[in-house]
């Protein structure tokens, strides 16, 4: 493994240091993130060389595929550095069409981490994010069951640390008063900006803030301000997108999703990038 992380190391715990430049698996599945990839030696060789970069902090999920995404992980990847960090997520299941479906019963959840474990091979699973709300957005409603059935995984060691998706401050708030969160993971990115003080949060009290769909999602960002800043800095528009999010604050991460391993590499690339200050007001205009 490259002793140079990309975008340096973000200690969350004694035993959870995860590289600010991650790598989101989604897309290591097939098209709409289910069934097999059109190329599975291609996506091997894009999670190898993730790792060969320095990166350690893969995001993945067990219904991305459903399976797939997590067993290719395996095969690529098994018996895994100590220093990676596989992050998964639990709360949803897909049905035989492609469509998503929230099952956050508390049984459930708990037989979700078990088939994690199977399908990556592991006996302990690094972190687990409770995936809360919908496919449009938060939701303000208790979380207290859901989170506490993984507390119980986490004291039977299944699980080491918790974590949080698509959540509110105020569900934050809640889970930290059962168990401590490392991580939260929400939909963030220059043109999505509703999270700015969940951003400012989370930095303050040493949570990893992971951005989905930092380059905008199923819809990729757009902007013309955006194209002009990457041009100035002989950049991509993608890689300037990274660079202000891991420039946002101290415990911002970034797990750009790809399945070409020469995307990835642009992707990484954007670790080593620094936005002067002037870049980074005409960027914030983006999102206002």
């Amino acid at each position: 493994m490259s002793n140079n992380v990309p975008g340096g190391a973000l200690r969350l715990a004694d035993d959870l240091v995860i590289s600010r430049m991650g790598y989101g698996a989604m897309q290591l599945a097939g098209p709409g993130v289910f069934g097999p990839p059109k190329d599975r030696d291609q996506a091997i060789a894009v999670l190898r060389t993730a790792v060969e970069l320095g990166i350690t902090h893969i995001d993945t999920s067990d219904f991305y595929g459903p399976t797939v995404t997590n067993e290719i992980i395996k095969e690529a990847l098994h018996p895994y550095p100590s220093e990676l960090k596989i992050i998964t997520k639990v709360g949803a299941r897909r049905g035989p069409d492609g469509s998503w479906n929230m099952s956050r019963d508390p049984a459930d959840l708990q037989a979700q981490v078990r088939e994690n474990l199977e399908h990556l091979g592991v006996d302990t699973l690094d972190a687990v994010n409770l995936r809360m709300g919908s496919p449009e957005g938060p939701i303000e409603e208790s979380l207290a069951e859901q989170f506490g059935a993984l507390v119980e995984l986490q004291k039977q060691g299944l699980i080491r640390h918790l974590g949080l998706s698509t959540v509110t401050a105020n569900q934050l708030s809640e889970a930290q008063a059962i168990a401590p969160v490392v991580t939260v993971q929400n939909l963030y990115n220059l043109a999505n900006r509703q999270d700015d003080a969940l951003v400012d949060l989370c930095a303050a009290e040493n949570i990893a803030f992971a951005s989905y769909f930092p380059l905008g999602g199923f819809t990729p960002l757009q902007s013309g301000t955006l194209t002009d800043v990457a041009r100035r800095l002989d950049a991509t528009p993608q890689q300037v997108a990274l660079a202000w999010l891991l420039q946002r604050s101290a415990t911002s991460v970034v797990i750009p999703g790809t399945s070409s391993v020469a995307h990835l590499r642009e992707n990484v690339a954007a670790a080593d990038l620094v936005l002067p200050e002037d870049a980074i007001a005409e960027l914030d205009t983006i999102g206002s």
